[in-house]
């Protein structure tokens, strides 16, 4: 070994020079940390997109082949030979959807009093909701003509559905891209899930219906509603004393129907329930039946919430309509309707509902009208109901005129006959007891004074100091001296005492008090005017 160098001379190596411990691996840098937490987010962000667009899923817009859509539904519905409502066509947006909303009653045994017509147009994130009134008149082939009526009148479900879709869509003249039909009881769990909806009751509200399990008591003001309380304000249309209720009827009830949706849309539209998704997604589940999805629906709520849809880009209206009537020749009598205003309800279907860029005409509707004579006619020029589409014929009106008196059948001594048996008339037949004065009423009906107590069997004649009546027995034509009274000439000859304020003798089937009372002709309804 040299000292001086420090070499081993052998060349090994000394003992004191160990090997040297592997080192250990340095920390991460804060900036690789910094690249590890961006990409965790991202993986973060990438499953909640995934996850996502698998909650909030875009409708497709239905691609509607006229002819193909005949065949799948000709079984449900029998489009007549009227108009077949749009169902194709160059449409102003991809982001532009309409939707046929029905409210099913529940309580009311199913009926489809709600209707309402809406279009959401994504883009310029506004929406439209036409309210339909129960009482449109549409044309069908029976005689009550009331949209409501169409869908019991096809045995509900399925094909009531159907059948009420077809009327909607010739009434507007395109078919809606989806339909959604909800129980009445969906809107009350939706407002319990909200935590309530704050709403400005406009009338104190107080009917009971055991029939329907239905008790509405609600006072007037502005109040937090609760699902129960929200159900009874868009039930009311009058109370007991139908005296009390909506001046304008059922159109009363919509204003306030869309008050009340107004209010829950906006409440609704708040971010703080989009924590509420799990209570909406049962509520839906058990309450509606749709051709859309939950997620197609929870895609819509994305669109309305995070695109700033708000209120006043919302708006409610009412089929433009006037008030008519009809001759109803079930019922003889008026029934009231309304009937669209044809140039305004145009004028929404062209600039708000239609989801179509092809300007609608009045021969793309089916809007019927009640003519001067009493007939209905069509914008399409077909009537579905044939009976309809001519004057309607009315039970005749009494004759105001006297009867003539037919000539008493007499023998050879002056007796009076039966003039279908030859045989003499009994002395019962126009004998008025002395000691009451009064005839049996089978006879003919004549009252005589019974200070007199005789009428001659012969003439029919009474005394005239006892009165003056003079009634034909023979004939009971009912003839009456005026100034005494007035006999109704279909009666038998019963007389009216005057003083008595239009009471008539028992048994006659006439009202009291001065009505006119006829009887129809078909059925033996009795009209009173």
């Amino acid at each position: 070994m040299d000292r001086e160098s420090g070499k081993h001379l052998a060349g090994g190596t000394p003992k004191n020079n160990k090997p040297q411990k592997p080192k250990k691996p340095s920390r991460l840098t804060r900036q690789q940390k910094l690249l590890i937490a961006v990409a965790a987010v991202l993986a973060v962000i990438l499953i909640a997109v995934v996850a996502c667009q698998s909650l909030f899923v875009r409708p497709e817009l239905p691609d509607k082949d006229p002819d193909q859509e005949q065949d799948t539904q000709e079984e449900e519905i029998d489009w007549g030979e009227g108009i077949r409502p749009h169902s194709g066509g160059e449409r102003k947006s991809d982001d532009y959807y309409t939707v046929l909303i029905l409210g099913r009653d529940t309580g009311g045994g199913g009926n489809t009093d709600t209707m309402l017509l809406a279009s959401y147009d994504v883009t310029n994130q506004k929406a439209t909701v036409m309210s339909i009134p129960r009482d449109t008149m549409v044309n069908v082939s029976w005689d009550i003509k009331r949209i409501n009526s169409v869908y019991n009148w096809y045995g509900g479900g399925e094909k009531g559905i159907q059948n009420l879709y077809k009327e909607i869509s010739q009434l507007v003249g395109f078919e809606p891209d989806y339909q959604v039909i909800v129980e009445w009881e969906a809107v009350g769990q939706i407002v319990d899930a909200m935590g309530g909806v704050w709403f400005d009751v406009p009338r104190d509200m107080n009917y009971d219906d055991p029939y329907q399990d239905l008790s509405i008591h609600q006072e007037k003001g502005y109040r937090l509603l609760s699902g129960d309380d929200a159900m009874q304000v868009l039930r009311y249309r009058h109370d007991n004393d139908m005296h009390y209720g909506y001046p304008d009827g059922d159109l009363g009830r919509i204003k306030t129907q869309q008050a009340f949706l107004s209010a829950m849309v906006e409440q609704l539209l708040q971010i703080k329930n989009i924590t509420k998704i799990n209570q909406f997604i049962e509520v839906f589940r058990n309450n509606v039946e749709t051709d859309l999805s939950f997620q197609n629906i929870l895609w819509f709520a994305q669109q309305a919430v995070f695109g700033g849809l708000s209120i006043d880009n919302v708006e409610f209206v009412t089929m433009p309509n006037r008030n008519t009537s009809l001759w109803s020749r079930t019922y003889h009598n008026y029934q009231s309707y309304v009937t669209p205003i044809a140039d305004e309800l145009l004028d929404l279907v062209n600039n708000k509902l239609s989801p179509y860029t092809e300007v609608f005409t009045l021969s793309d509707l089916d809007i019927m009208s009640v003519n001067s004579d009493g007939s209905v006619s069509s914008s399409t020029g077909h009537v579905e109901d044939s009976q309809a589409a001519r004057p309607p014929v009315k039970p005749s009106t009494p004759s105001t005129e006297t009867p003539e008196e037919e000539t008493p059948t007499v023998d050879e001594n002056g007796n009076t006959v039966d003039p279908d048996t030859g045989l003499p008339v009994t002395p019962d037949d126009g004998t008025t007891d002395p000691g009451t004065g009064t005839t049996d009423p089978g006879t003919g009906g004549e009252t005589t004074d019974p200070g007199t107590g005789t009428t001659d069997p012969g003439t029919g004649t009474t005394d005239p100091g006892t009165g003056g009546e003079t009634t034909d027995p023979g004939t009971e034509t009912g003839t009456t001296d005026p100034g005494t009274g007035t006999t109704d000439p279909g009666t038998g000859g019963e007389t009216t005492d005057p003083g008595t304020d239009g009471t008539q003798t028992p048994g006659t089937g006439d009202t009291g008090g001065g009505d006119t009372a006829t009887e129809a002709p078909d059925d033996g309804f009795i009209i009173v005017s």
